[in-house]
């Protein structure tokens, strides 16, 4: 009996896991490396809205990106949603992806913040930021991510590993900007100022300065909204205990990146995953992504949440996030002839 409900759980996993091979017109499946959490009410109100059913499949980003190349034309799925737009870019070159979403949500959303062909468009925005102690840094100290090479700052920078997309496409920006020998020379500089090897994810940087084992830190910022709005009460006082800088806002402005979307090149239902973007397009749903998962709506003029409100207005780069794929094999190298582990 055992047994049997041991198989009979696995068959029925199974099931769950993987979408039918067809959809009619009025369903649609989402691949989506968005936790569950952060999409799913916004796909029960689009069923709600247009009578559309949503079968949404959320793993890891590359593991998605696997799925969808192994299964090729046959693969169930009609969207991908995942963040950075390397890995949008990576999707696109991996041929999995189709240029069919429509005029109206591509004219919605700043050029920058789309693929340049159409491939894939932003939804929200986040920064990659630097967040300081509050006790140790007087943020007049602070300027440009190029300052961070400086010297004065020796021991006293927490970062997450070069293997984090997050951080090969800040260095892409800066190639863009700057171009590769003076990127090169900043990461030779930059990677002599950890104050530790790096390691874990941007919260794991807020708790390391906020517990003095480094002075300042990279992250993205809706990490630390998540932080600050969360249940966990030792990683709210980690976050309460650092505050937010704007880098280069003399200059190009705050790095910038995306979670976006994308139509499948086998999707069979591309009418109604147009239909799923201009939703996730909408106010409505561009304001909820401000206030649960403290990210920037890509629509100007949309309330963004009191934390977000807390942090100020800046400025950010413009620069189309399209290059941030086309550069990231170059960031890569850069980062790993400077020995940023």
């Amino acid at each position: 009996m055992k047994r049997t409900n041991i198989l009979s759980g696995i068959l029925l996993a199974a099931v769950i896991a993987t979408p039918p091979a067809y959809v009619s017109a009025d369903e649609i499946n989402v691949y989506s490396a968005r936790k569950t959490q952060l999409i799913k009410p916004l796909l029960d109100k689009f069923t709600d809205q247009t009578g559309i059913e949503v079968n949404l499949i959320t793993s890891k980003a590359d593991a998605l990106l696997k799925r969808l190349k192994s299964e090729g034309t046959d693969s169930p799925a009609d969207v991908l949603i995942t963040t950075d737009a390397g890995r949008l870019h990576r999707a696109k070159e991996a041929g999995v992806l189709k240029a069919e979403i429509s005029a109206d949500a591509l004219n919605r959303v700043p050029a920058n913040l789309q693929d340049k062909e159409g491939y894939w468009i932003g939804l929200t925005t986040r920064s990659r930021v630097i967040v300081y102690a509050k006790d140790a840094i007087d943020p007049k100290e602070l300027s440009t991510y190029e300052d961070l090479a400086d010297p004065k700052w020796e021991n006293r920078i927490c970062i997450r590993s070069s293997n984090n997309i997050y951080n090969q496409s800040l260095v892409a920006s800066m190639i863009s900007h700057l171009g590769e020998e003076a990127t090169q020379n900043w990461a030779n500089a930059f990677v002599k100022n950890f104050a530790r090897k790096p390691q874990g994810g941007d919260r794991d940087q807020v708790k390391a300065v906020a517990a003095g084992k480094c002075d300042l830190a990279v992250v993205n910022t809706y990490y630390l909204g998540k932080m600050l709005n969360g249940k966990d009460e030792s990683q709210k006082r980690a976050a309460q205990r650092v505050d937010v800088f704007w880098p280069n806002q003399n200059d190009r402005g705050a790095h910038i990146n995306v979670s976006g979307i994308g139509i499948t090149k086998s999707s069979k239902n591309t009418a109604s995953a147009n239909k799923l973007i201009n939703f996730m397009l909408s106010e409505e749903s561009q304001a909820w992504y401000a206030e649960t998962n403290s990210e920037y709506p890509v629509l100007e003029g949309v309330p963004v949440s009191e934390t977000l409100k807390s942090w100020g207005k800046f400025k950010s780069d413009s620069l189309n996030l399209s290059k941030l794929g086309e550069l990231n094999a170059k960031a890569v190298k850069i980062m790993d002839r400077a020995g940023w582990r």
